[in-house]
């Protein structure tokens, strides 16, 4: 007599790569396999299969810790970069206030102002903003890239720094100590499901305390399968000469 196939009750974890791509329609794998997106997601009545259900649980707790973690310590170390704070003390006071991510506490001010440099050309700094997981996969790649590529472009370039909860305003802040010609800041973005990776670059010329987002440019989607590193520096270093060129940035640009 034959034995009786044993019952299998545990179901393949939805999150390694063969199980992402499986599915019994070979069109609609070809689809899902073309993009990142969330798309031909099956369903059973109004509830989506067990496997779609796990693996959107799964890419939201991937989304939920890129937001809420710190970025490595040893990274910023390996990478001596000097670190200062915002005025948002913790995580959950940097989500629920953005304006106190937009400001520099009073020890990072002094801080900054015994170690910087004044009036370079470009002044690049770093903020976590709202993923470190985009900070880690990039920084080491982009930040040499684009200094050097800055430098053999004749532009002289500040001391680069961390801050911690970081929001896009503190462009104006940190230029009110430096005055740069123009100031660069690399921050993580926002998450989607799953794609916690990219990393935005803004930056503005001369940026002052009333300057508003109308007034910068931004770089994003910057990963190694969205738009390379090597590719954002290029266009940033032509994009700054730019705006020195011009002595304008954001929509006045032309």
């Amino acid at each position: 007599m034959s034995k009786k196939k044993e019952l299998q009750i545990d179901l393949p974890d939805p999150t390694e790569s063969a199980e992402r791509a499986r599915d019994k329609l070979h069109q609609t794998r070809q689809l899902r396999e073309a993009t990142s997106a969330r798309i031909a997601v099956g369903h059973v009545g109004g509830r989506p299969h067990t496997r779609d259900g796990l693996l959107f649980s799964a890419d939201h707790a991937v989304t939920q810790d890129a937001i809420m973690r710190p970025v490595d310590p040893d990274l910023l170390l390996e990478m001596q970069l000097l670190q200062v704070n915002s005025r948002a003390t913790t995580r959950q006071q940097y989500l629920r206030r953005p304006d106190l991510g937009r400001m520099l506490d009073d020890a990072a001010i002094a801080t900054l102002r015994d170690h910087l440099t004044l009036q370079p050309d470009v002044q690049i700094f770093v903020g976590d903003g709202l993923s470190a997981a985009a900070v880690e996969h990039n920084l080491p790649i982009l930040l040499p890239s684009l200094t050097l590529a800055l430098a053999e472009a004749g532009l002289s370039v500040g001391i680069p720094f961390f801050v911690h909860n970081a929001r896009v305003g503190l462009l104006n802040a940190v230029n009110g100590l430096v005055d740069a010609q123009v100031c660069v800041l690399l921050i993580g973005e926002r998450p989607g499901l799953a794609r916690a990776e990219s990393i935005s670059m803004y930056m503005g010329y001369r940026p002052k305390s009333d300057t508003t987002d109308a007034d910068r440019n931004v770089i994003s989607n910057i990963y190694q399968n969205g738009l390379p590193p090597h590719t954002a520096v290029q266009q940033a270093v032509a994009l700054i000469q730019k705006m020195i060129a011009q002595q304008t940035s954001g929509i006045a640009l032309v």
